[in-house]
Order: structure tokens, then C-alpha cells, then sequence
């Protein structure tokens, strides 16, 4: 999960605000869901102990495999029918009743920084969990394989179908979030899989807080730049095009770039690379582009600039030299789309009747997660925090407290309760098979 920003867009549904607070309110004192409620405090040390297990076991970007095995392993220990998807995903079908659409709940498996031991991941005196990932994102596995072991036992059925159940649920966890991974494994779920059309919504579970309702998906393109010239001695060769004063040419127009304020657009220049020693002219040099926004017409007008700003950094390298001109080209690295709030997206309406009864105060933002692929496609998607306390995510000395994992897992029970219970005119969409496509994903 990445950048964020604050969005203040109200949505709607067919479903007022009052209907669903009436429709929370009478959910929560079902007997079935008050059991339900219950479980994140009266199984709080098999949650924390899974958590931990899981976040030992590395997974960087790519590389999610031996977590995956372990996590669907883990699920068929519980009763359920768990498989690995054509991605990499782990994918485990809870089925009420055949034929009936899915409500996806998801947690991305994957970390920037990945254990090299297993006791790089601790647990401290105070009981904080310590490590790269324990956050982003084993609170959101952690709380996946919480709803495995609430729905394990299949004699609940027979109470179930006096809920008036009208969908299935689908536990997802997700490859291929973070960094270059350009969201391939969510990519995959709501476009390519067997199941995508069967998708009528999402809850994407990242990191811990609760105090945030993302329902916007911040779009980004990423791109390496490369420029080639034929190399040299600095002395004996000077006056030889040089790729690294044309790569800090185009870098310097880059950062001089205007950018609209709103919606808000960004430009950053994150890795720059070449050279062999101070003594030598470069014979090639590369940097790494992240352009950001909320709109995908300002990411496509950016790029264009990028384009501008490289033919223009290597055209005036160029007129130094008379041989061996310089050579340049780009390559997009990832790709996430851009969303707006969508007034069809109930699954926010949901939430915020949740955390109405809850006592919960969170705000609508804007960030980049796993979400981006649904909400891009106009399918209903939210993704929130699964619990608990955290902080430095992406570095080795990430942190993670349970304090607070019981609120948050009984927002993700009771959101999912109403998502399984009412049927939303968005839901037709699935039935119709009308999802969206999403052009040039990644």
C-alpha cells in the first residue's frame, strides 16, 4: 500500500444510510453474528500465532510461493478446498449455495523487504510483533485466515440459511502488490480467472489501521529510462556523448515539470544508475520513473512530457558530439489504473453503517492498493485496515500490535454479514456478466 490522500465525495446506494443502519443494527444481535463477533477475542492467541507464522516465512514481490504453499496448506487444515490460480494466488471458495455470486475478500501476500531468518520476525516483551511485512501485510493475512478458521465448521450452514444468505464468499490471497508486482495477482482475480465474472464485490484487507475507508484507487505508471553511447576514457575520449549528463539533463526538466495541484498528480525520479568509475565516461544510464495521480488523463499527459523531456536531454547531449550520438529508450515497468469515488460503490455505504455501530471514525482516502483493478472496473471495493496497531512499514523495523486487532476484525464480520445478507442494484452487474474491462492493464 502507498501514497494517500484524503477524499471528501459522499456515494450512494439503493440502500439508504438509515435502512442500513436499521439492517446493522438487527445483523449484529442475529445470535450467529453475535458468535461471529466474538471470535476475534476468543481465538486472539490462534490469530496472533498465525499471524507471526505466516510473516516468517518470506515472500517479496515475486517470490510468494513458499507462503502461498504454506497459507493454502493452512486453509485445507482448516476444511477448506484451497488451491493456487494460474497467478499464484491463493484462492479459497466458502460456498453457501451454488450458483451464488461472491463477495472477495482479499489480502496481498507479498512484502517490500522479505525475512532472511525466521527470527528476523519477533515478538517483544510488550507483545509488539517486530520484522519486515508484520504489518504490510500480515495483519491482512492474519485476519484471512481468521475468517478460514470462523467458517471452518460447516454444521453452521444449517443457522446460516436462516440469514437469508445471497452470496458465497472468496478468501484471496493476492501476488504481486507491491512495487513492480503492478497489482498482477488482483489483475488476474477480476479479469482473467474463472471466477472473475462471478465477483459482485471487494474487501481488500492492507496494513492495520482502521481509521481509513480507501474507495479511491491513486493510478501510477512506472518507467525505466535507458540511454546507450558508445563509452570511453575521460580524458583520452572527451567530448563523447555521455549518457549520465544527458540522463541528469532529462531529470533536471522532469523535476521543473509543472503539476496540477487537482487532482493531484506526482512525478518522482526514485533509482538513477551508470558508470563504472570516475575515470571513464558511462556507456550506459538508466533511472526509474514514478508518475502518480488520481486521473488517468493527467498520468497519460505526464508521460508524454517524460517522452519529451528524454528526446530533449539526449538531443542536446547530442550536438557535443559528432560521433557516436547517443542512443535512448523507455520501458513501462508497472502499471496500477486510476479510480474516482463511484456513486454505485454500496460497499462504502456498508461500511460506514459499520462503523457507525461500532464506534469507529475513519475518513474516505485515495491510495494505491489492491483495490485499484475492481474500482477501476466499476465494481464495488473498498480497502481497509484488518486490525490493530502499526507503523515504519516497508523497512526491517516494522511493527506490528495486536492492541486493537478485535475492533477491526469485527468491522470486517459485520461488513461482510451485511455484503452476504442484502442484495444491491450493482449486484445485477455480476449476474449480467457487465464488468468493465480494464484497457492496458499490467
Amino acid at each position: 500500500m502507498t501514497d494517500k490522500y484524503d477524499v471528501v465525495t459522499n456515494s450512494s446506494s439503493n440502500f439508504s444510510q438509515r435502512d442500513l443502519a436499521a439492517a446493522t443494527k438487527k445483523l449484529s444481535e442475529a445470535e450467529i453474528v453475535c458468535s461471529w463477533l466474538n471470535f476475534p477475542i476468543s481465538e486472539r492467541d490462534w490469530i496472533d500465532y498465525h499471524h507471526i507464522e505466516t510473516c516468517r516465512i518470506a515472500a517479496p514481490t515475486f517470490q510468494e510461493q513458499t507462503r502461498a504453499e504454506y497459507l493454502t496448506e493452512s486453509f485445507r487444515k482448516l476444511g477448506h478446498t484451497a488451491y493456487l490460480d494460474d497467478a499464484g494466488n491463493v484462492v479459497v471458495p466458502i460456498i453457501f449455495q451454488s450458483g451464488l455470486p461472491f463477495v472477495a475478500v482479499c489480502a496481498h501476500m507479498d512484502t517490500v523487504l522479505a525475512p532472511r531468518h525466521s527470527t528476523d520476525i519477533a515478538v517483544a516483551e510488550d507483545g509488539t510483533f517486530v520484522g519486515p511485512g508484520v504489518t504490510d501485510n500480515g495483519a491482512g493475512l492474519a485476519a484471512l485466515l481468521a475468517l478460514g478458521k470462523l467458517f471452518q465448521n460447516h454444521s453452521q450452514l444449517s443457522l446460516v440459511r436462516t440469514m437469508a444468505i445471497k452470496k458465497n464468499i472468496l478468501l484471496i490471497a493476492s501476488v504481486a502488490e507491491e512495487g513492480e508486482g503492478s497489482l498482477l495477482g488482483m489483475n488476474y482475480l477480476c479479469q482473467l480467472s474463472p471466477l472473475a465474472k462471478k465477483l459482485s464485490s471487494f474487501l481488500i484487507l492492507d496494513g492495520a489501521s482502521t481509521r481509513h475507508i480507501t474507495a479511491e484507487a491513486l493510478g501510477s505508471s512506472r518507467f525505466e529510462i535507458l540511454i546507450q553511447g558508445s563509452g570511453g576514457h575521460s580524458w583520452n575520449d572527451f567530448g563523447t556523448a555521455n549518457p549520465i549528463h544527458a540522463l541528469a539533463r532529462t531529470v533536471t526538466i522532469l523535476a521543473d515539470t509543472d503539476l496540477p495541484e487537482s487532482p493531484r498528480t506526482t512525478l518522482s525520479v526514485g533509482v538513477i544508475e551508470g558508470g563504472f568509475g570516475v575515470n571513464s565516461i558511462p556507456d550506459l544510464a538508466r533511472a526509474k520513473v514514478d508518475i502518480r495521480s488520481q486521473s488517468s488523463e493527467e498520468m497519460k499527459s505526464l508521460v508524454d512530457s517524460l517522452g519529451d523531456a528524454l528526446k530533449l536531454g539526449v538531443e542536446i547531449e547530442n550536438r557535443r558530439t559528432s560521433q557516436h550520438p547517443l542512443n535512448y529508450k523507455i520501458r513501462e515497468i508497472g502499471h496500477r489504473p486510476a479510480a474516482f469515488l463511484s456513486s454505485q460503490n454500496y460497499v462504502v455505504d456498508v461500511i460506514r453503517a459499520v462503523d457507525s455501530k461500532l464506534g469507529i471514525q475513519a475518513h474516505l482516502d485515495c491510495a494505491s492498493t489492491d483495490a485499484n483493478i475492481p474500482l477501476a472496473m466499476g465494481l464495488p471495493a473498498v480497502a481497509i485496515g484488518a486490525g490493530g496497531r502499526g507503523g515504519k512499514v516497508h523497512t526491517a523495523s516494522e511493527w506490528f500490535h495486536p492492541q486493537g486487532r478485535e475492533i477491526g476484525l469485527q468491522r470486517i464480520i459485520l461488513t461482510l454479514s451485511l455484503l452476504l445478507t442484502k442484495e444491491f442494484e450493482e449486484d445485477r452487474r455480476v449476474n449480467q456478466n457487465e464488468h468493465a474491462a480494464i484497457h492496458n492493464p499490467k
